[in-house]
């Protein structure tokens, strides 16, 4: 089954699908074309729009491409905290001259209507965050000829997705930007995450099942790394986010290497849910309160959010970033994964002849 993967994409690299608008069909396009396996990022689109992407990317590359899916997430236990934390918020909605999201806007992100698209309107590839879907579905999936691939960030939660049927599965670790894809929100088990190489071993002795590794791989030689510990190819999201093809907000793409932005955290401040991204004032005075309510605190926040890109504040957005966003290149999609294949066969050549840096 690792050949049936790799064998879609000459190259073993996967361009992360980074929903919000960052993931689109350009992008997408660029990475297969150039012989890595570019991704569309279906959360928080319509299943139409979702089908009007598919579309879209198809006429401009004939290569394969992936879908990215989000999990239906169950009812949160506190609804009186997402409350609290909407009038601590309201100082933001007078300074952005806005209104708070309705924070009931939905819970499935349209789950059972974007599946349907794909099972009549196939793609070769799926992946899904934020859960494990139902082995009917990755049977049907599997029927209609798509290789499916589930995100995990543990032994455990790898696991599950080998249970459920998966045909692979995306190893996450804590380096990685955006949100972690844990199958469980557990508040408690905020910040205790596992680093890649770490996490590629685990899962390697626990499962038989192909391993996309993610988080934090911004050069060629990290690839190696991975590729060396056991996984089959590669998923970069930051280092794909300053591309040109990127639908990311011109100051998000700036932060990820202004010196203004230093470091980056683990936050729940901009969606209940923990995510990794440039700490900046929005995170800091927020990041302490959020509370564990995904998606309700997403839907509240994206006026905000909305607002601070519209006036290009980065000081109130979600930047999201891995934790090597400072090695991020301002290259076209293609070239980057051209470079990254220079690099990865430097990294093996080297490795090869016994050589240390």
């Amino acid at each position: 089954m690792s050949s049936a993967l790799t064998d879609l994409f000459p190259h073993p690299i996967v361009q992360a699908p980074m929903a919000g608008g960052v993931s689109v069909p350009q992008l997408a396009a660029a990475v297969s074309e150039a012989g890595g396996l570019g991704f569309l990022a279906a959360g928080y689109k319509t299943a139409d729009g979702m089908y009007q992407e598919i579309k879209q990317l198809r006429g401009l590359t004939g290569r394969p491409f992936g879908v990215n899916l989000f999990l239906p997430q169950p009812e949160y236990a506190e609804p009186a905290a997402v409350e609290v934390y909407a009038h601590q918020l309201a100082g933001e909605a007078t300074w952005y001259a806005t209104e708070l999201g309705d924070p009931d806007s939905g819970r499935d992100d349209g789950y059972d209507a974007k599946l349907a698209v794909l099972l009549d309107n196939p793609v070769p590839v799926v992946s899904f965050h934020f859960g494990v879907p139902s082995r009917e579905a990755l049977d049907a999936l599997r029927r209609a000829g798509t290789l499916t691939l589930v995100t995990a960030t543990t032994p455990e939660e790898a696991l599950a997705v080998e249970r459920a049927g998966a045909d692979a599965v995306i190893v996450q670790g804590i380096e990685a930007g955006g949100h972690q894809g844990t199958h469980r929100d557990i508040q408690e088990n905020d910040g205790s995450g596992i680093g890649l190489l770490s996490l590629v071993g685990q899962v390697r002795e626990a499962v038989g099942l192909p391993i996309v590794a993610t988080g934090g791989l911004m050069r060629g030689s990290q690839i190696a790394a991975v590729l060396a510990a056991g996984a089959s190819a590669g998923q970069l999201g930051t280092a794909f986010l300053a591309t040109p093809e990127s639908g990311a907000h011109a100051v998000h793409k700036q932060a990820l290497t202004d010196p203004l932005f230093v470091r980056t955290e683990l936050t729940r401040a901009f969606s209940g849910r923990p995510a990794r991204g440039l700490v900046n004032r929005f995170l800091r005075e927020h990041g302490p309160y959020a509370p564990a309510a995904y998606p309700q605190v997403h839907h509240m926040t994206s006026p905000l959010r909305k607002a601070a890109a519209k006036a290009g504040d980065a000081q109130g957005m979600a930047l999201w970033a891995g934790q090597g966003h400072r090695m991020a290149r301002d290259l076209p999609a293609g070239q980057l994964v051209e470079v990254l294949i220079a690099e990865l066969d430097a990294a093996r050549a080297s490795l090869s002849r016994g050589e240390t840096r």
